[in-house]
């Protein structure tokens, strides 16, 4: 019997340089498409925009803050005079200043968590609650997001007003409780404060109830019911299962509220109008206001505005560096 003459494999592809070609595109013509300057020049109108309503005015602002600019150079009758570093000097030896950027790096730092927190806990809800009772608590965070701020202020107002106030109504109906003429906004720096976390907080929270609920949309259902059937208790699940696939959702809205929050102006102006106009109830938004614009002195005020920005940096940094590790890996 004739024994068949063993046949030589041949590779399909050409065999050049230890790789073989195959019939499909090549590594080298993905990668040539991949880096086709489409991508590019279609980010030129946004870097653009940035560039001309964001770039102008920092380095105005930068510009102004070696400046000495009072009433005479915004009238224009006087250059702005060049006098270094200082604004800088004046803002960094002023106690009030640093007083008033710690309560409002703490004021940051807590409304911020509160504000993640009770979102979380109502986006959690709005998975377990029935259809109906999610769309209604989702329209009312919707109308809550949609009110404008001064309608809003107006009603929080009026809710802690210390004669006509709904606030003190309810708690001097508590028996043993006294609230009658308690003041809110004009008493204690740390009340007045509290009564500013709660707005900030309840004008903050739909949009992290919305944005933690579409994470939430995305865990895998089957991954929970296994682990339920393994035996894991619900916190056990949260913390090992569902905050690890919607911790970047929640980075991003915490560090958004952070921003916010550091910023945050017309509340506690309209507080202080309704209440006292004292720098021991200013954060940096107000404080600066006082000092470049009601104050004329827009060298200082700018100078403050450049510390501003270096803070929002560095309290940034954290996720900042987590994206550079990600895009790494």
């Amino acid at each position: 019997m004739a024994v068949p003459a063993p046949t030589t494999l041949k590779p399909k592809g050409k065999l050049r340089a230890g790789r073989v070609e195959h019939g499909g595109p090549s590594d080298e013509s993905v990668g040539a498409r991949r880096r086709t300057p489409v991508p590019l020049f279609l980010l030129i109108p946004a870097i653009a925009i940035l560039l001309f309503g964001m770039g102008y005015p920092v380095v105005w602002q930068i510009i102004t803050s070696f400046q000495k600019y009072g009433a005479l150079q915004q009238l224009g009758g006087k250059a702005p005079d060049f006098v270094g570093l200082d604004n800088y000097i004046a803002v960094a030896t002023s106690p009030t200043f640093w007083e008033v950027a710690i309560r409002s790096v703490l004021f940051c730092l807590v409304t911020a968590l509160i504000t993640v927190v009770v979102g979380m806990a109502l986006a959690l809800l709005m998975t377990r609650v029935p259809s109906g009772v999610r769309i209604t608590l989702q329209i009312a965070l919707l109308l809550a997001w949609a009110m404008p701020v001064v309608a809003a202020m107006t009603v929080w107002i009026w809710l802690f007003d210390r004669r006509r106030g709904v606030v003190n109504y309810l708690l001097d109906l508590i028996p043993g409780v006294d609230m009658n003429q308690f003041n809110w906004i004009g008493g204690e720096p740390f009340i007045f404060f509290i009564v500013a976390s709660i707005i900030v907080t309840w004008m903050s929270v739909p949009f992290v109830a919305f944005s933690a609920y579409a994470g939430l949309t995305q865990v895998s259902t089957e991954m929970v019911e296994a682990s339920q059937l393994d035996g894991a208790t619900g916190w056990q699940r949260l913390r090992f299962i569902v905050l690890p696939i919607i911790r970047p959702v929640i980075m991003i809205v915490l560090l958004l509220n952070l921003i916010w929050d550091l910023r945050v102006f017309t509340q506690i102006t309209m507080l202080q109008d309704a209440g006292s106009n004292s720098s021991d109830y200013d954060l940096l938004g107000t404080y600066i206001y006082k000092m470049g614009v009601a104050g004329l002195n827009f060298g200082q005020g700018a100078a403050m505005a450049i510390f501003v920005l270096a803070l929002t940096i560095v309290l940034s940094w954290f996720y900042i560096r987590s994206l550079l590790k990600e895009d790494q890996v």
